[in-house]
């Protein structure tokens, strides 16, 4: 099963979290950014129904499979705090 870490970083200012390379928006506030980080964790995990997903790989081919909705990943908050 996956784990994604949400960590809440100083950015731009203020406060967000980021997931590996990629940043949320700007919070005022720690306390902000670290509340946002555990709703987006929280929805990351909520199972869902199953569905096809299509998608273009590097060599321009497309492709189609079937996302379990049940297939959740694990999800941690970190704000060094």
């Amino acid at each position: 099963m996956a784990r994604i870490t949400y960590r809440v970083v100083e950015h731009d200012g203020g406060w967000a979290y980021r997931v590996g390379d990629v940043f949320s928006e700007t919070f005022p506030t720690r306390g902000d950014a670290h509340e946002a980080a555990e709703r987006a964790a929280a929805e990351q995990r909520a199972p869902d129904e199953d569905t096809v997903i299509s998608y273009e790989d590097e060599k321009y081919r497309w492709h189609d499979e079937t996302a379990r909705g049940g297939d959740r990943p694990q999800t941690d908050v970190e704000d060094g705090s």
